[in-house]
């Protein structure tokens, strides 16, 4: 399988990409200029602009599944503007570069919906990124994590009592569970799975099934 992968030297898109190579498949990603070296050896480099559609749309194919993960790191409330500038203008760039070149299922890092109060800025973001995609038409997968556990991300790791606590709660149990906590090696391993197995129009993955795979 050939995957276009854009954010493939982030958080969750370097292990992402070095899994899909372990597994046989060919990853063809989109870099900044200057950060090829940051890609696991075997993917081949593409550079250019995530929020330029015209930067990469004529290099997609011959990939047929297009995973798409550029956001703006360690999201917080102050970072509003760059939602918008990053997060939302990636995802139009990226949904128009695909339908163009003819992508049979776009895979979309969505976000947890709805969101707490405090995120509601990001989540709405994440929201329309999702609107953005399912008006190309494409068969896509949305998959809606809340917090990625993993390294240099395990501050939330101290919220596990009151996690397990709102999760036994009627009152609370179901947003508990939305907006649960899932490991790095879950949401690549979900990844993997939404892009080998194509959805056909739109797939919804959230925290209790992302919590479900294993790497």
């Amino acid at each position: 399988m050939e995957v276009f992968v854009t954010g493939g030297t982030g958080y969750i898109g370097r292990p992402l990409v070095t899994e899909l190579l372990e597994r046989g498949h060919s990853v063809i990603a989109l870099v900044r200029p200057g950060s090829e070296r940051r890609l696991p050896a075997g993917a081949r480099p593409i550079a250019g602009d995530a929020v330029r559609a015209e930067s990469f749309a004529g290099r997609i194919a011959p990939a047929k599944t297009f995973v798409h993960l550029v956001g703006v790191p360690h999201p917080s409330p102050s970072k509003g503007a760059q939602f918008r500038s990053v997060d939302l203008a990636s995802v139009r760039a990226s949904a128009e570069a695909a339908a163009r070149a003819g992508v049979g299922h776009f895979v979309y890092l969505s976000v947890a919906q709805p969101a707490p109060a405090i995120m509601r800025e990001f989540a709405a973001v994440r929201a329309e990124g999702e609107a953005i995609v399912r008006a190309t038409g494409m068969n896509a997968t949305f998959l809606r994590p809340w917090y990625v556990l993993g390294p240099g991300h395990r501050w939330p790791y101290l919220l596990l009592p009151a996690y397990w606590l709102a999760e036994r709660l009627p009152r609370t149990r179901d947003a508990a569970r939305r907006i649960g906590l899932v490991t790095l090696p879950q949401m690549v391993a979900a990844l993997v799975e939404a892009s080998e197995n194509p959805a056909r129009g739109i797939r919804i993955v959230e925290v209790p099934e992302i919590r479900r795979r294993s790497p």
